[in-house]
């Protein structure tokens, strides 16, 4: 009985010591793994955002489960530009991923005015526009443990907006239809 708590004592212990791998949120960064310079632009590529008029959200977890690192972060102004602005706590856990385990990442990026990234990507007139999905081997592992991994693999990316869908000919030419009944009436 005594053997049996022991070993369910050490079991319970290694769960609770082990933790979460960590990253570094940042757009521009230099981690133990590398840096990053993905400044994000606005439709055709050429401006960067800035302003509180766009947000950025980390999404991280093990592959195919993404989920919200951190808070929607607004861009920086002037030399800042296409920089977000991660603020003072720029580390996360990733929920799932061990200490040094591999995290699949997302940023995403959307006009403010939509309130969400889904809302702006629903919609037909808010910018929106996403990074491809990249592993990155997450920090914290080790003795001491290791900084967070910047977001080597991030690049940078122009947003878009959904096109209004123009009305098929069909419609158009049901539409003149029924104005020329409606004339022939008169």
């Amino acid at each position: 009985m005594k053997k049996l708590l022991i070993v369910l004592a050490c079991v319970a212990a290694t769960v609770m010591v082990s933790g979460q791998g960590t990253i570094d949120v940042r757009n521009k960064a230099t981690g133990p793994n590398g840096a990053v310079d993905a400044p994000i632009f606005d439709v055709g590529g050429v401006t960067k955002l800035a302003d509180v008029t766009f947000l950025a959200q980390v999404y991280a977890g093990p592959a195919g489960n993404l989920t919200a690192i951190g808070t929607a972060m607004p861009f920086r102004t002037g030399t800042g530009a296409g920089y977000y602005n991660a603020g003072a706590t720029f580390t996360y856990e990733v929920p799932g991923v061990a200490l040094g385990g591999t995290a699949s990442v997302q940023l995403k990026v959307w006009e403010a005015a939509a309130g969400t990234y889904d809302a702006a990507a629903a919609g037909t007139t808010y910018k929106f526009g996403a990074s491809t999905v990249f592993p990155l081997a997450t920090g914290g592992a080790g003795s001491p443990a290791a900084l967070a991994s910047a977001l080597v693999g991030l690049t940078s990316f122009s947003l878009g907006v959904n096109a209004v869908p123009e009305p098929s000919t069909l419609a158009l030419g049901l539409l003149g239809a029924a104005a020329l009944l409606l004339r022939r009436r008169k």
